[in-house]
């Protein structure tokens, strides 16, 4: 049976035993806020996943069941947004709710980045931690470590980081992996490392030996067209380049099977407290390396194995929020951090084995742009017996989560913080009547493209004169200074409609700018 259309959902909601007071638009508290009765709170962003790349938003090349479970148990939203082009901009401001274009250097971050998030900065955990909730982040990070302008202490004490923006716990990808060092961090520390065998990283070559993919291409197992030329682990080019810490490498097969068990962990830990879990598997994102279970169990090659081991892993979460009992007390958002790309560098074949896939779905663009491919992306929302199954066209992003969750368990905010995300939780649980957000800033990885969504029209503004413009791989095509287009007539921005429109394309050149220079951090 096809989810019934939120519009035409009676306005029912159920009314369970903690689940007693309607929400509203601004701060609201439950009518008991004990700890056995507050919702849990997990969010699952993948890395790297199109709007079209899952079963029930069209996907034909890979089955997803799990994702498609919770899409058939909860709410599918079909505007919903990252707010950048690219994961590290999209992740600050998922955590930060703040557009990253306002703060300097807010790109994707190099191997020896240090934090972009500075201790003590309000954030989606902090706000969830000071109303008592537990909070923890398994998975990918790439937002810096350590302090400026010196970064990481890869023998040391790395932070700050998760825990000093309101984490409790953190086993974390440290930057990404296609990136050194191919580590894994937990709380503050390398896990594993022996510190007879201490960890270099660096972006210039070293002085004592290694082995790159420029002096040992034969070692690559995957061949790079130039990106990844750095240090060799595993088989794989890496960017940047590292010595030592050899008892602290991960294998890329088994670092989804990490993310599962851990989080199972984490969740049996911590069944007995209102949490907040994020977890942020990198599976999608290249080099695709999966772990031998799901090595060609797809026709669509290295990438379709990607998304079964994806969809394997939101199902194992689900699993064991069902073992503990968990499952109708817990909200769960999975969504993505920016759009597709098949070619990201490496050669693995994604962009010739497709078939009749289509990552983006009816959209334009992919990662590193700003049209809609790159970041219009999968949104569901689920929660048996709280959120309505059925379909939701309202605008949401995922900059709002940060908010809308405050506001749903009256959270103190900070003045001044969390200034870019709009309390869209209503919107979430799928209320009768409803409204997300009205306006969107859309950026790309901070080298000049904005896209700018107004109600059903999307401005995309391109300070470079040309611009990533699919997502088959990292070319630059010319475009224009401006170009409007009419998102519900015209979703895949194939018709530049600004001559037709230029009193309303002026008016949004306007808004956006002024958004753009509003207090800059």
């Amino acid at each position: 049976m096809q989810p019934l259309k939120l519009g035409s959902l009676l306005p029912v909601v159920a009314s369970i035993g903690w689940f007693a007071t309607c929400i509203a638009y601004g701060p609201v508290a439950y009518a008991d806020q004990s700890e056995g009765t507050r919702p849990n709170i997990i969010v699952i962003m993948a890395d790297d996943l199109g709007y079209g790349d899952v079963g029930c938003y069209g996907g034909t090349g890979v089955a997803t069941p799990a994702i498609d479970g919770l899409a058939s148990r909860g709410l599918r939203f079909t505007q919903a947004y990252c707010s950048a082009g690219t994961c590290t901009p999209s992740r600050y401001s998922l955590l930060t709710g703040v557009y990253a274009f306002r703060v300097p250097g807010s790109g994707i971050a190099p191997p020896d980045s240090p934090a972009l998030i500075p201790a003590g900065t309000p954030s989606i955990a902090s706000v969830l931690k000071d109303a008592g909730y537990h909070t923890g982040i398994i998975g990918k990070w790439h937002l810096g470590l350590g302090v400026k302008p010196d970064g990481p202490d890869w023998n040391g004490t790395l932070a700050p980081g998760p825990l000093e923006i309101g984490f409790d716990d953190a086993l974390i990808l440290p930057t990404t992996n296609d990136r050194v060092p191919p580590v894994l961090v937990r709380n503050h520390r390398v896990e594993n490392l022996d510190p007879s065998d201490p960890l270099w990283v660096g972006i210039k070559p070293p002085s004592t030996p290694h082995r790159d993919a420029r002096s040992h291409p034969g070692a690559l197992r995957m061949t790079t067209t130039g990106g990844h030329l750095g240090t060799i682990h595993n088989g794989i080019g890496r960017i940047g380049y590292f010595t030592g810490g050899e008892a602290a490498l991960f294998r890329d097969e088994e670092l989804a099977g990490r993310w599962v068990s851990e989080s199972r962990q984490w969740l049996n830990d911590n069944a007995s407290d209102p949490f907040f879990l994020l977890v942020t598997p990198h599976s999608l994102h290249a080099p695709r390396i999966v772990d031998e279970r799901f090595q060609g169990v797809t026709k669509m090659g290295p990438r379709g194995d990607a998304i079964a081991e994806l969809d394997w892993t939101v199902g194992e979460i689900v699993k064991t929020l069902e073992d503990l009992d968990l499952i109708e007390r817990t909200l769960i958002v999975f969504c993505s951090d920016n759009g597709p790309v098949l070619i990201d560098d490496y050669r693995d074949r994604a962009d010739q084995l497709l078939g009749d896939h289509d990552p983006n779905g009816a959209f334009r663009g992919g990662k590193y742009n700003v049209y809609e491919g790159a970041t219009r992306t999968p949104f569901i929302v689920s929660m048996p017996r709280t959120v309505p199954a059925g379909e939701s066209d309202q605008m949401v992003c995922t900059i709002d989560l940060s908010a809308s969750f405050a506001a749903w368990v009256g959270a103190p905010v900070p003045a001044g913080a969390l200034r870019d995300s709009v309390n869209v939780m209503p919107a979430l649980l799928g209320k009768a009547d409803a409204q997300g957000r009205s306006e969107l800033v859309q950026q790309d990885n901070g080298w000049g493209s904005f896209g700018f969504r107004k109600g059903e029209w999307k401005l995309v503004r391109c300070d470079a004169a040309a611009m990533f413009n699919s997502n088959l791989e990292m070319k630059r095509t010319p475009a224009p200074k401006f170009a409007l287009y009419h998102l519900k007539s015209d979703p895949g921005e194939t018709k530049n409609v600004l001559r037709e429109n230029q009193e309303r394309a002026n008016q949004m050149k306007e808004e956006l700018q002024r958004i753009i220079d509003s207090d800059q951090q």
